[in-house]
């Protein structure tokens, strides 16, 4: 049986989501790179993805955040996400029905141990 391919959603101009792609292709792991200005998440992803993960998909440190009034920021979730990609935390990375977000110990534990 062959390897699951990863889908990781991201920025190609974010640190972050380059090194979680070196590092995942470095180990071996067949990856697809979604740059989410370019193709932004369906409102139906982004509720799945809610499902699993919960507030943590939504990146309130970001500029973007920042710079939303209050009426925005009470809006629901997945409409604002729709809306405005940029608010994904990021990277999110989908695979062998898990979804992750960040790159942190604990993700990359799971995707490349």
């Amino acid at each position: 049986m062959g390897e699951v391919m990863l889908k990781l959603y991201g920025l190609k101009t974010c640190d972050t989501c380059r090194k979680a792609l070196k590092a995942l292709e470095a180990g071996g792991k067949p990856v697809e790179f979604i740059d989410v200005r370019k193709t932004p998440p369906s409102a139906e992803l982004l509720a799945q993805w809610l499902d699993q993960v919960g507030d943590k998909l939504l990146n309130t440190k970001s500029t973007t955040w920042r710079g939303l009034d209050q009426v925005d920021r009470d809006r629901p979730v997945v409409e604002l996400l729709a809306e405005q990609p940029t608010l994904i935390k990021r990277p999110v990375i989908e695979g062998a029905g898990k979804v992750t977000v960040g790159w942190t110990k604990e993700v990359q534990a799971i995707y490349l141990d």
